[in-house]
Formats: structure tokens, C-alpha cells, sequence
């Protein structure tokens, strides 16, 4: 009778350590410098969770190795619903099948929170190039294997793995120059000396609207790029590559501050403020379960997954 009371006391308990959550400071593990593409955001929902929730959110980043270096550090962290890595999709749906020594299992190791938001990605020429849609830049690459060249954000990266799936779809060929992020790329995509590139919407909207690039493609449909036809309206559908921002969480989190935090994020980004910055930023919101972003992330992998295996991608 005692062990029994004992029991239902500690299952009493649970729900009151989830209603209470958080009583400390909440840390966001980023992967990536500060400045990049992703730290902006993280800093963004840390402050809006802050206020929402009172209880401070701060951002740490651990930078390194494509990400790999703060996905080990959150995986390895206590899973007491005060550590979750903020990250773009690299580092838990693509680096598991490029990188053969990791130091974490993204599977078994953490738990899906939220995909927040994605980042629709486009393709866009520099003005020289004689392509003015993705047909006939297609065309070009069919014609001169190896000729046209495209940057990415470096081996293993959506803006690289992408234009991959459009060889594999197209037969077209294209000559790869990896740079060490997109930030270091757009110079020489600006200058010509690259043919084109697979950048996000928002780091590219700028240029396209200067003329100093042209959009020949996009993921999905931007209002900011209400003429840029899709891959699917382009002729070449089942194209489907986004440079995510999720939040995952070390597996052994309590399931009750998952959904917790999973309806935190979302109620966030109906926030007007929030919701108008995701717009200016041509970031496109996601209000996923816990489950249904589980379900995504499965899918996501399998597909990077089989395009690194049959194109023996390897990092840099």
C-alpha cells in the first residue's frame, strides 16, 4: 500500500514540474556564429518567449564544423526542458548522413519541437548568363556540361544539395564552388564570376529587385517575388528544398514542455510584429506539431539521404 502511494504521488507530481516550467533561465543552443542567417531568428523567439513565458531565453552559440559542434553540446545536455538547439536543417537532417563520425545520433538523440520557420530558396542568374528561365538555363547546362558554375554555402548545404537534385532531374551538369557560407558567396555571384546560385529568397530579394540578379525559379511562392514562378510551374516538380530553422530538444524531455513549448513558439509567430518581420524577412511560418515536424523531419532525411548516397557527396 505504501509503494502505491508512493506511486501515485510521484504521477501527481509530473504534470505540476511541467506546469511550472521554466523557473530558470531557458538556453538556445545555436550552431552557427552569431551574425548568420539563423541567430538573427533565435534571437528574435528567445525575446518574444522571454516576454511570453517570464522567464529569460538567452542564445548560446557554439559554432563549428557545419553545425555539428552545438548539435553534439544539446544533445549531450540535461533533458530538463532548459536546453534546446535552434538550428537550420543541416545539422539534424542532413549532417547524419554526410558526416560519418558524429558525435550525436539526430534520431535518437533529440525530439522535435517546432520547424518554426523555412527560408523558400531561389535560383538566380547573373545577368550575363543567357537564361532567362529554368528551362533554358537547363538547356545550357545539357549543352556545356561543366561549363555554367554555381556557388553554395559549401558541401552537404540545401543551396548545394538542390541544384544536385536539378542535375539528377534534368541531366544537365554544372560546375560546384563551394564558399564557406552564403554571405561569403554573393560577392562573386554579384561580380559574375559565378553563373548562378540557390540562395535563400531573403538574402537574394535586394539584388532581384536592383536587376543585379535575376530569379529564374522558387521554392514556393513569395509576395515579395509575386512573378518568380515555382520548380513545379517551371517544369520540374517533386523539387522540394527549404533551409529550415527548427528547435529540437535533448530526447528524455519531458513530452508535456515539448508541446508546451511547441504552442509557445507558434502562438510567437501569429504574433503582428513577429508575423510582419517573418514577411519582410520572406521567411514563411510553419505551425507544425511536435508530431507532424517528427514526420517531416523522417521524410526530409530519407531524401537528403538518398541524394548523397548516389552522387558520393562527401564534405569539404
Amino acid at each position: 500500500m505504501w509503494r502505491f502511494s508512493f506511486f501515485l504521488l510521484a504521477l501527481l507530481a509530473l504534470p505540476v514540474k511541467a506546469q511550472e516550467w521554466p523557473t530558470k533561465v531557458v538556453k538556445f543552443v545555436s550552431p552557427y556564429p552569431p551574425g548568420g542567417s539563423v541567430d538573427p531568428l533565435a534571437r528574435v523567439f528567445a525575446a518574444k518567449l522571454t516576454e511570453s513565458l517570464k522567464q529569460q531565453f538567452i542564445v548560446d552559440n557554439r559554432p563549428g564544423a557545419s553545425g555539428n559542434i552545438g548539435a553534439e553540446a544539446a544533445a549531450k545536455a540535461p533533458p530538463d526542458g532548459y536546453t534546446f538547439l535552434v538550428s537550420a536543417n543541416p545539422a539534424i537532417s542532413v549532417n547524419p548522413s554526410l558526416y560519418k563520425n558524429l558525435q550525436y545520433n539526430a534520431e535518437r538523440d533529440f525530439a522535435p519541437v517546432a520547424r518554426g520557420v523555412v527560408a523558400p530558396l531561389v535560383i538566380c542568374v547573373h545577368p550575363s548568363v543567357p537564361a532567362r528561365t529554368l528551362a533554358e538555363l537547363v538547356a545550357l547546362g545539357r549543352r556545356d556540361p561543366g561549363k555554367l558554375s554555381f556557388g553554395s554555402a559549401g558541401t552537404g548545404s540545401p543551396t548545394f544539395l538542390g541544384i544536385r537534385m536539378l542535375e539528377e532531374v534534368s541531366g544537365a551538369k554544372f560546375l560546384h564552388v563551394p564558399f564557406k557560407g552564403i554571405g561569403n558567396m554573393m560577392p562573386s555571384l554579384l561580380g559574375g564570376q559565378l553563373s548562378f546560385a540557390f540562395p535563400d529568397a531573403a538574402v537574394a530579394l535586394a539584388h532581384i529587385k536592383a536587376g543585379k540578379l535575376i530569379p529564374l525559379a522558387i521554392i514556393e511562392h513569395a509576395p515579395q517575388l509575386p512573378k518568380v514562378p515555382t520548380f513545379a510551374e517551371a517544369g520540374f516538380p517533386g523539387l522540394e528544398i527549404y533551409s529550415s530553422f527548427s528547435v529540437v530538444a535533448p530526447s528524455g524531455t519531458p513530452a508535456a514542455i515539448v508541446q508546451r513549448m511547441s504552442g509557445d513558439i507558434a502562438r510567437a509567430m501569429k504574433s503582428p510584429a513577429l508575423a510582419q518581420k517573418l514577411e519582410h524577412e520572406t521567411l514563411i511560418p510553419v505551425f507544425d506539431t511536435p508530431e507532424l515536424f517528427a514526420a517531416h523531419l523522417k521524410k526530409e532525411r530519407a531524401a537528403w539521404e538518398a541524394v548523397i548516397r548516389r552522387n558520393a557527396i562527401v564534405p569539404d
